[in-house]
């Protein structure tokens, strides 16, 4: 009976699965969706993956020029909601109003970000601007990497609104770095990529990234090495790597580095950038003032970094001078060559230090003893 009761308990289990073969879940779905509620997403962007039909002509025109009456009418919550309908459906179609040439869906996301922006909704608006950007790579690329440009650094550098006035909204350096190292890579050109990398750095080093920081300065000079942004990437290049050195007892990587940076830039930028057609009289002067107080500062940097070298060398020669015979290879040939190679590398490194004046000493005293 027991048996029984068992083979008939899995033929039924083998019926049922059977029959859930039958129909797939997508096939279900389907059926059950009608043509109106089927989503109609963007392809080849990094919102949406599938490659569906865009909207029909008319009715993307219709939500437009309902959209513009709304906004008129000063029903901003409503132009709003018709604008954004365009994030997630695609509108290629253009029409003629007043004489101008209207790219209906890149137009209303842009309206949907402007509307945004002034709500105090400044994400919201940079992915409405950052789908246009990789969207609809014919519309007005400047005006959109402006305004790209123009949200992310207020994102990273003001004081975010409050959600509906009432709610605070909290700063990501991580999104923040995220936002502008897009722009970077949307807007390959001298006028906004630089830009783009270089508050990208500022963000960075502020939030203790300096690897993230470092990556962001040498893309621009790698990159961009004409663009004037590269006068203050090769200073904040010599400043992280000064912050490193930990002194001339360790290692000297890190001050090799620095003193590399502060020397090219002395040498490069002896004479200031020209003023750049991509920015104003006022930011010229800014970076006109900016730029005669780096260059004090690297001259001291530069200085800095030699004598740290240079008592680093010292350190070294006395090291060679007192153990050298215990490790070295013919140290009896070699005598105290090893150890003046050092201190004369210390004179030579920075002559003005008190290191070079030791080590001057070092040298006087080893060259007595062999006479």
């Amino acid at each position: 009976m027991k048996m029984i009761s068992y083979s008939l308990s899995l033929v039924l289990f083998c019926f049922f699965i059977t029959d859930c073969w039958s129909v797939s879940p997508g096939a279900n779905r389907n059926r059950n969706l009608s043509q109106q509620d089927k989503e109609y997403l963007f392809p080849g962007t990094g919102f949406f993956s599938k490659n569906r039909d865009p909207l029909e002509n008319d009715q993307a025109k219709a939500w437009f020029l309902e959209a513009e009456e709304e906004r008129k009418k000063g029903n901003l919550r409503k132009a709003l909601s018709l604008y954004e309908n365009f994030s997630k459906r695609r509108s290629d179609y253009i029409f003629k109003k007043d004489k101008i040439e209207i790219q209906v869906g890149p137009e209303s996301l842009y309206q949907a970000a402007i509307l945004r922006e002034s709500r105090g909704d400044w994400q919201k608006a940079f992915e409405h601007l950052k789908l246009i950007a990789e969207a609809y790579t014919d519309y007005d690329f400047e005006r959109v990497t402006e305004s790209l440009m123009r949200i992310a650094e207020r994102l990273a550098k003001e004081k975010l609104p409050k959600k509906w006035g009432v709610f605070p909204r909290f700063r990501s350096g991580t999104q923040d770095r995220l936002r502008l190292n897009q722009i970077a890579g949307l807007a390959r050109g001298p006028k906004f990529a630089p830009r783009a990398l270089m508050a990208l750095s500022e963000i960075a080093i502020k939030d203790n990234k300096e690897d993230e920081a470092v990556d962001a300065l040498e893309r621009l000079i790698n990159l961009y090495p004409d663009n004037y942004l590269c006068e203050k990437a090769y200073f904040q290049l010599a400043q992280i790597f000064e912050n490193r050195v930990a002194g001339p007892e360790y290692d000297q990587g890190a001050t090799l580095k620095a003193l590399n940076f502060y020397e090219d830039y002395l040498i490069l930028f002896d004479e200031l950038p020209p003023k750049s057609k991509h920015e104003s009289i006022e930011d010229y002067k800014v970076r006109l003032d900016e730029s005669n107080a780096r260059t004090q500062i690297a001259e001291r940097g530069r200085k800095k970094m030699r004598e740290t070298l240079a008592a680093s060398k010292v350190m070294v020669g006395k090291y060679i001078e007192k153990y050298g015979k215990y490790y070295l290879t013919h140290w009896r040939e070699l005598g105290n060559k090893p150890a003046l190679q050092f201190y004369n590398e210390a004179i030579t490194i920075a002559p003005e230090s008190g290191a070079a004046r030791e080590a001057e000493k070092k040298v006087a005293d080893l060259r007595g003893r062999n006479e």
